[in-house]
Formats: structure tokens, C-alpha cells, sequence
């Protein structure tokens, strides 16, 4: 049984997608952030950077892992689904994915934390990446189908949640920039039509 802790944020809905699409069964334990329960000792002990989402699989081991890129890639590879074995279409879905990681994810993370400080310069400048990461993304998405080409991979799983998040919770700020992306648009309304990943951003703690 997979056993996955994590709560209702970008991050956290991305490995929840992934077992919603892959049919794995899994249970859920919740870690309310608001509350801070990433920093008890129970849960330290399977994410050391008190970070939500972690997953412990019992039939590896058990095996414990964190970070959501890990996640997605350690789950792609048990199932064999989501994710090509080798070759260009591999690398094209993972470098995708850790751009997701390393750009996407934390800017917009950032914009979403600046946007209720009242800083406007903060604001401004966190807008403007923003945008250039979502430019990028539609540019991408206007040459193929989804992010890493004609398949929906693990790439698109990870993207998704952010852009999603970009398009509703900051749509304040970035109405106009999200206004002019039609890729970004498309694409958006491709994958968030997927039940699996609407089952997986439904998600509520009980």
C-alpha cells in the first residue's frame, strides 16, 4: 500500500494526480501546513526538509520519499505508465519537469505569497517572471499537444497544478498575461478535463 501525506496545495495535489491516473491504491494522511504539522517528528522522519508532499510505499521496502518531482518519477518508473523508458520522449517529459521544479513552481509560489504582503515592488517583480515562465510554457504548448510533446506525461502532471493555481488564485494579477496565452488556455482545459485529475484536485482533508 502506498501511504501519501500531503494537503490541498500545488505541490501537494501532484502525486495525487498521478495515483488517480494510475489506478494504484493509496491512502491518504493529511498534514495541515496552516498548522504546521510538516514539523512533527513523525513526519520528519520521511520528509527531513518538513515539506509536503512524502510517500512511503510499504511494497519497497517500505520506501520513503519526498519532493514532488521524486514522487512523479518514482511512481512512473513502479508503473511503467506516464513516463517513456528511454529516449528522447524520456528526457523531453523530465526536462520539462524539472523546469517545472526549478521555475515555474517557485515563482509563482512567490508571487502568491507577495500579492498578500501589500508589496508592490516585490509584486512587480514576481509578476514579470511569472509571466515569462507562462510565456514559455504557452510558446511550447503552441507546438505540441501537451508540455513534452503528443503524450500526457509526468511533465504535465507537474505544470498543470501551478498554472492552474496561476490561473485562479493570482488570476488577479495575471488576468491580462493569462488572457493572451491561448495555448496555455487549451492546454489547461485538456488536462483539468482528465477525471483523474479532477479527482485529484477535488481532494479535501475529511
Amino acid at each position: 500500500m502506498i501511504t501519501l501525506h500531503t494537503w490541498t496545495t500545488p505541490n501537494g495535489r501532484k502525486p495525487l494526480i498521478m495515483l488517480e491516473e494510475l489506478g494504484l491504491p493509496y491512502r491518504i494522511v493529511p498534514v495541515n501546513i496552516g498548522k504546521d504539522e510538516q514539523f512533527r517528528p513523525e513526519f520528519l522522519a520521511i520528509s527531513p526538509n518538513n515539506k509536503i508532499p512524502a510517500m512511503v510505499d510499504d511494497e519497497a521496502g517500505p520506501l520513503a520519499l519526498f519532493e514532488s518531482g521524486a514522487i512523479l518519477t518514482y511512481l512512473a518508473e513502479k508503473s511503467g505508465q506516464l513516463l517513456a523508458p528511454a529516449g528522447p520522449e524520456r528526457y523531453k517529459a523530465l526536462q520539462w519537469l524539472h523546469w517545472q521544479i526549478g521555475g515555474l513552481g517557485p515563482m509563482l509560489g512567490q508571487l502568491g505569497y507577495f500579492t498578500k504582503q501589500d508589496d508592490a515592488f516585490a509584486t512587480e517583480r514576481f509578476v514579470k517572471e511569472a509571466d515569462r515562465l507562462l510565456t514559455v510554457l504557452d510558446k511550447q504548448l503552441g507546438n505540441s499537444r501537451y508540455v513534452a510533446g503528443e503524450e500526457f506525461t509526468i511533465a504535465d502532471i507537474a505544470c498543470y497544478t501551478w498554472a492552474q493555481a496561476a490561473a485562479t488564485r493570482m488570476k488577479a494579477v495575471l488576468a491580462e498575461r493569462l488572457d493572451n496565452k491561448p495555448a496555455l488556455q487549451r492546454w489547461l482545459s485538456l488536462v483539468g478535463s482528465r477525471p483523474a485529475v479532477e479527482r485529484g484536485m477535488a481532494w479535501k482533508p475529511g
